[in-house]
């Protein structure tokens, strides 16, 4: 696939309007006609200043905030000698919004005009490295072997799921094993963009604690990193940028490109020495002991059509529209495990050494109670603090430390519920389990 883009300029990826042909009686001609146009020079110039501070805000990259660990060549010679390649992205919004993903896209194409490139986006707003490892076979690995895989969930793992160190391991330690033990030949490189709390984090001189989980496993499975965090907390606080120009916890732009181009840079560094003529695929190293033995590198989707309803519940497209809330486009037409009443029971066999429920959380989300191979039932409180106006996608884990073996939940929907919630209900996309 080759790109169809106008000429860019090498540190920002931005059209550079001069070198384009010119036509007389154009508009091209009439905005850089000389100074009898005064709005077309005025015009050109504040185009001028933003291209220029495009270009400065990421010609002045440094090294300091890009890692490269380990082997990551795989991806280039096939890229370059097969000309084919399956590049892809999961994260929350971040990742599924038109940001630096299409950006690093073209890039791949830039750097690979001769390349037949598949792209897999499995960025799911407000989703966390927990439900990642789990959704992970399902969107990325079952679509075939991954040649070069980006993963970001530092911001969904600080401010949606609001994880502590344990659940920030077992979710990208059971993405990153997961993916070598399907796909040995995967380059992996790991993002951490910044919301306005890890900003403030990075600028007392300290490390957000999801970006200090996620880089112990990038160091302990030798991935490369894109610490874009740093970078922006560096340059605001050297009076090189704004956190309102580079665009907030979800990027402008201007603040996607710095992101884009650390990648491009991560590239460079990796990539500036010809292959040789002897290289091969080597398969990365997988370390014998997990930093966590409970990582979520099995992690699977079971559909909710599997549970066993013993009670008041049904297995159904909801009727969105009478329900109180927004459901995202994406999950309109899924069949859920749905219960809106106390009561409300099922059971679920299953293997493994952790079971939870990836849910629609809404207004009216309600508290379950679960209980693990006939123990006594513990209450889980399934509203969020984005659901009052949002069926927000989430994953409840009722135990992840299970003993390795057949297991049975039983379920049931309690009476009590959260105080800002509007009722009692259950919505289930799947159940996950490890």
């Amino acid at each position: 696939m080759t790109s169809t883009n106008p000429k860019q300029s090498a540190q920002s990826g931005i059209p550079i309007l001069a070198s384009q042909p010119r036509i007389p009686g154009t508009f091209d001609t009439w905005l850089l006609g000389g100074p009898k146009h005064v709005f077309g020079m005025a015009l050109w110039l504040t185009l001028s200043a933003a291209i220029a501070f495009s270009q400065d805000s990421t010609a002045s990259l440094s090294d300091d905030n890009i890692d490269l660990r380990g082997a990551f060549q795989n991806a280039r010679l096939r890229f370059e000698r097969e000309k084919k390649g399956h590049v892809a992205f999961i994260g929350g919004s971040i990742t599924e919004m038109d940001g630096y993903r299409p950006l690093v896209m073209k890039i791949l194409q830039r750097r690979f005009p001769q390349t037949q490139f598949s792209f897999t986006d499995a960025g799911i707003s407000s989703t966390c490295s927990t439900t990642g490892a789990f959704r992970l076979y399902d969107d990325v690995l079952s679509k075939g072997p991954v040649d070069l895989f980006f993963v970001e969930f530092a911001v969904n793992d600080d401010q949606d799921a609001h994880h502590q160190r344990r659940e920030c391991i077992r979710g990208m330690e059971g993405i990153v094993r997961h993916t070598r033990l399907y796909s040995p030949y995967s380059d992996i490189v790991i993002t951490y963009f910044v919301n306005p709390e890890m900003l403030a984090t990075w600028q007392a001189g300290q490390v957000p604690l999801s970006v200090r989980a996620h880089r112990e496993v990038a160091e302990h499975y030798q991935i490369p990193t894109i610490n874009l965090a740093k970078e922006v907390a560096d340059r605001i606080t050297a009076g090189k940028l704004t956190w309102e120009q580079f665009g907030g916890t979800h990027p402008k732009p201007l603040g996607n490109e710095i992101c884009a181009s650390m990648i491009d840079r991560l590239l460079s560094k990796a990539w500036t020495v010809p292959l040789s003529a002897d290289a091969r695929p080597v398969a990365h190293r997988l370390p014998e002991d997990p930093l966590d033995q409970n990582s979520y590198w099995h992690g699977r989707l079971i559909a909710p059509s599997q549970a066993e309803v013993i009670r008041d519940m049904t297995v159904e497209v909801p009727n969105w529209p009478k329900i109180k809330g927004q459901c995202r486009a994406r999950f309109a037409k899924d069949r859920l495990l749905c219960a809106t009443e106390p009561g409300a029971e099922m059971a679920l066999d299953f293997t493994g050494t952790a079971i939870g429920a990836y849910v629609l959380a809404g207004p009216d989300a309600g508290i379950v109670e679960a209980s693990m191979d006939g123990g006594p039932y513990r209450p889980f409180n399934l509203f969020h603090h984005y659901s009052v106006g949002l069926h927000y996608p989430r994953t409840v884990m009722f135990d992840a430390d299970l003993p390795p073996g057949e297991h049975k939940l039983c379920l049931r929907v309690g009476a009590d519920k959260d105080e800002q919630s509007t009722g009692h209900a259950l919505r289930v996309l799947h159940f996950v389990a490890n």
